[in-house]
């Protein structure tokens, strides 16, 4: 069965590059490590209700989940000593939110353990791999970047603390793989169910990564593309339904002016000059960067 991996931000930026940078500003870096936190801490209240969705069915995944969510915890824990060490902010991560955007892409209606077990189960564990498969590469970039940075005491303590997660988020990862392998095999009809589930996640993931990554002008229109894509990974009949109810907030993204105003004052506070030298710059690239996007997509046509 094919594996399906996470994509580069918009298909140009690798973990590692975006790593590199991270670690270099003490500010962004400590905001990473904090929404490191704020997921794995946010993962155990979701695994949480994905247990009690299951309502005891099948007793080993249920099992498994609560093995999940005791490995979340305790990443959680680490991550907030190691925050609470270093007197950096312990609250809500500023910006958009991954998981928050992850939520909204989501098609609840059509997910209920009671009408179809297997359907229910392969979309949780699909779900749930992608994202695993995000923080293994994310976590795995961030601790070649530290390595590649100034050895000091504060950089070899965070390194140390990703390099205790890591293993587990690997392993879930192989965990995931391992139960949506098993479904597949129970049939042909299965197999298909997971291969398209796989897929759909896999472009609602995407979206959600890059929601929280691209303030740049344009964006909009970037999140309504990565919308698209997500519906062309579902039946035909239930697209115009869900293209309609997530429009307007994607199209709109009130949390992405917020952010953008934000980042702004954030830029000019710490730098006026690096402000209009760089952040301005940068901001207005999103459009250019859109419009060389379209005539190579013309050209390629």
């Amino acid at each position: 069965m094919a594996v399906t991996y996470p994509r580069k931000f918009q298909n140009a930026l690798s973990a590692r590059d975006i790593l590199k940078q991270v670690v270099r500003d003490r500010e962004i870096h400590l905001i990473t490590l904090n929404r490191y936190r704020y997921s794995e801490q946010r993962s155990c209240k979701d695994l949480t209700n994905l247990i009690e969705q299951l309502d005891g069915q099948p007793p080993e995944l249920v099992r498994e989940l609560s093995h999940h969510v005791s490995d979340e915890a305790r990443h959680a824990m680490w991550l907030t000593d190691l925050l609470v060490e270093l007197g950096a902010n312990v609250g809500k991560p500023p910006g958009s939110s991954y998981i928050d955007e992850f939520e909204r892409l989501l098609d609840h209606e059509h997910q209920d353990p009671a009408t179809n077990l297997d359907d229910f189960v392969i979309s949780v564990l699909a779900a749930i791999n992608i994202t695993e498969k995000r923080g293994c590469e994310y976590f795995s970039a961030h601790i070649y970047a530290l390595k590649q940075a100034p050895q000091t005491e504060e950089n070899i303590k965070i390194q140390a603390t990703i390099a205790q997660i890591l293993p587990e988020e690997a392993g879930h990862v192989r965990w995931g793989n391992h139960w949506l392998a098993k479904l597949a095999e129970k049939s042909p009809e299965n197999r298909q169910k997971v291969l398209q589930a796989k897929s759909k996640y896999a472009a609602i993931e995407q979206a959600a990564f890059e929601s929280g990554m691209d303030i740049t002008l344009g964006a909009e229109l970037r999140r309504v593309a990565n919308l698209v894509e997500v519906a062309n990974n579902m039946p035909l009949w239930q697209r115009p339904q869900y293209l309609m109810e997530r429009l307007p907030e994607t199209l709109l993204a009130p949390e992405l002016q917020f952010t953008r105003i934000r980042a702004a004052q954030r830029a000019w506070q710490r730098d006026p000059q690096a402000f209009m030298e760089k952040f301005v710059p940068m901001f207005l690239n999103g459009i250019k960067r859109k419009e060389n996007n379209g005539k190579q997509t013309t050209v390629s046509k």
